[in-house]
């Protein structure tokens, strides 16, 4: 079977599990490139080369321009659940197959989401920085808040969703909420959610938290208006995408005191700009986009890449698609 060229446009992928890459040698050549941010369409297409595979990460956009210069590409392997980056009815149109990792990293951003609730009600990262700072004494001065009893509002149950749900339930004693319009009445029942509208969400959460994907859909779906809603004492957090939240809405909700707080694993910009309003807050925790990053989600996503990336080759059906609709145009077989 003819070798393939594997372009690895990912800095993490093969990292923490060097097997995976050990087995995409076994059929094909391996070069890794990580494109930096903004980068042109005709850059991208040229990083691409003539591989017929590309592990994507979060950097770099393949859009029909980039596919129409990549005339060899077979499959674009998203390191990840995000798809936001990939045209995918030009994938499609092209006749490249897209496949992700839903699920591995379900267990690491729900606990990562728990994380940095805890962190913010409980003023972790105040506290240390007055221990670094030689004022133990103002220790009284940190009163938190339990999460028992509250309320937990959740944007979007799916997988990851729904795991927040449990951990929520069963280790903090919450009641739950959720809005997904797509998720059945049934399957919120099983998890012991109430499913609701985006309203009544808003106004009856003590903490709302955001897993939903990023489309034109949800794009600024939490503003102005929906921070109105909010109690006074509610905090926001998102470890989604950054652009579901406005944030100019947000820094204005902080400062006029809408809500009470917001723990952001992700932002509209990233990096953020140094003169972003919301890291001088005291009522603002933000970590860089690593609610994924664990050694053992990190593992899962290259094991579950790596195997569709061979199945293909093989000339099978791989397990996990994004856009299902190409397999009869490609005559991979299921088995």
């Amino acid at each position: 079977m003819k070798k393939w060229h594997i372009a690895i446009l990912s800095g993490s992928f093969g990292i923490h599990a060097p097997e995976a890459l050990s087995m995409l040698r076994e059929i094909g050549d391996i070069r890794r490139v990580v494109p930096r941010k903004g980068i042109s369409d005709e850059e991208m297409a040229s990083i691409i080369g003539d591989a017929q595979a590309v592990i994507l990460g979060a950097s770099g956009r393949i859009t029909e321009n980039v596919l129409e210069r990549t005339p060899d590409l077979r499959v674009i392997a998203r390191h990840g659940v995000g798809l936001d980056n990939i045209d995918l009815k030009a994938a499609t149109k092209h006749e490249v197959v897209v496949t992700y990792t839903p699920h591995a990293n379900s267990e690491s951003v729900a606990e990562h989401t728990f994380a940095i609730i805890l962190a913010l009600l409980r003023r972790i990262c105040e506290a240390r920085r007055a221990v670094l700072s030689g004022m133990w004494h103002k220790r009284s001065t940190f009163i938190g808040a339990e999460l028992r009893g509250k309320v937990l509002g959740i944007i979007g149950l799916g997988s990851i969703g729904k795991r927040v749900a449990e951990i929520a339930r069963l280790g903090f004693n919450m009641s739950v909420m959720a809005y997904d319009p797509y998720v059945p009445e049934e399957v919120a029942r099983k998890l012991g959610v109430k499913l609701t509208d985006l309203n009544t969400l808003l106004e009856s959460s003590d903490i709302i938290t955001i897993h939903a994907i990023l489309s034109p859909e949800t794009h600024h779906m939490i503003g102005e208006k929906e921070f109105k809603r909010m109690k006074p004492s509610a905090i926001i957090v998102n470890t989604a995408r950054g652009g579901i939240v406005d944030e100019k809405a947000l820094v204005k909700a902080l400062r006029e005191r809408w809500i009470a707080g917001a723990a952001l694993d992700v932002m509209e910009e990233e990096p953020p700009n140094r003169g972003n309003p919301l890291l001088n807050m005291d009522n603002v925790l933000i970590t860089p986009h690593i609610a994924a990053f664990t050694l053992e989600a990190l593992k899962r996503m290259d094991m579950m890449i790596v195997e569709d990336i061979r199945r293909i080759h093989s000339g099978l059906v791989p397990l996990r698609v994004a856009n299902p609709e190409v397999i009869p145009m490609l005559g991979l077989k299921r088995s």
